[in-house]
């Protein structure tokens, strides 16, 4: 038997019958709903929906952050490889459609949102807390989009293997949940500058 270090026993795997997918394709109609939604608001200047999807894809995509970053990076960081690899056979194919759904849902609403209200007008006693917002969510964005979500295929693609190297899943892993965390950490500032423009 080889070492959890390089390549893990195939008792530890997920199960060989079991066919780990990259993207869950039973959750894409879900996307294209929210996606059609969101255009459908987008074109028709409708605020109180534009609010919605910005409120519920910005409440969402800052909670899973909080928790993956505060919540489940420590508790995976004490589990052994197998353990890690079971439960990113699980949770990583979820994250990979969640992820974009909710930065494309905060992002596109909260522009739009903006453009509506005349808070990108650099006479809007609001415009620098917006530009400090878009820098924030703007880095986020590609942190999440650049960084996590690679990382989240990457270790995907290493579980599809017939025999997946435990060490560079670990390595992703730990990649995952440290950019989670800076995340986390830049949402409560986003928090706060959400919270001043709406006073």
């Amino acid at each position: 038997m080889e070492s959890t270090s390089s390549s893990i026993p195939a008792a530890t795997q997920p199960s060989q019958h079991e066919v780990i997918e990259i993207i869950p394709l039973k959750g894409l109609p879900i996307v294209a709903v929210v996606l059609a939604g969101l255009v459908v608001a987008i074109a028709g200047g409708w605020l109180w929906a534009l609010d919605f999807y910005h409120v519920v894809g910005g409440g969402i995509w800052t909670a899973l952050d909080l928790f993956v970053g505060l919540v489940i990076g420590p508790i995976l960081g004490r589990l052994s490889i197998p353990a890690r690899m079971e439960f990113a056979a699980r949770f990583m194919p979820k994250m990979a459609i969640i992820m974009p759904t909710l930065v494309t849902m905060t992002l596109a609403s909260g522009f739009q949102m903006a453009l509506e209200l005349g808070n990108l007008s650099s006479s809007s006693p609001n415009h620098a807390w917006l530009v400090a917002s878009f820098i924030v969510v703007g880095v986020m964005a590609v942190i999440a989009l650049g960084i996590l979500e690679p990382a989240n295929i990457a270790v995907l693609f290493e579980l599809r293997k017939p025999h997946p190297n435990g060490r560079i899943i670990a390595l992703l892993m730990r990649r995952f949940i440290a950019t989670a965390a800076v995340t986390a950490a830049m949402q409560v500032a986003t928090l706060v500058i959400m919270t001043r423009v709406t006073i």
